[in-house]
């Protein structure tokens, strides 16, 4: 454990950090999954309102610094090019 007050300060913020991400990523992959599920099924409709809502999650870890631009970028064109293949 650290001994050092900053040393301290920077081990609880990590964590704290490290729990909003994974809370985040979480979702992420919530999301992609429920538009796979719907292009599973061949449910056009359904997929094209997941991937709108999935889009808009990876956006918003991407602002957040959670996810690098190119890993969002690449996410966001698998799903959609998925959602148009039906």
């Amino acid at each position: 454990m650290a001994n050092i007050k900053s040393a301290k300060k920077r081990v609880r913020t990590s964590a704290a950090r490290a729990e909003r991400n994974k809370s985040v990523k979480s979702a992420v992959k919530t999301a992609i999954k429920k538009v796979e599920a719907a292009v599973t099924a061949k449910d056009k409709a359904s997929a094209e309102a997941a991937l709108t809502a999935a889009t808009s999650s990876v956006q918003k870890a991407c602002n957040k610094g959670i996810y690098h631009k190119n890993t969002a970028a690449r996410k966001i064109s698998r799903l959609t090019k998925a959602v148009n293949a039906l």
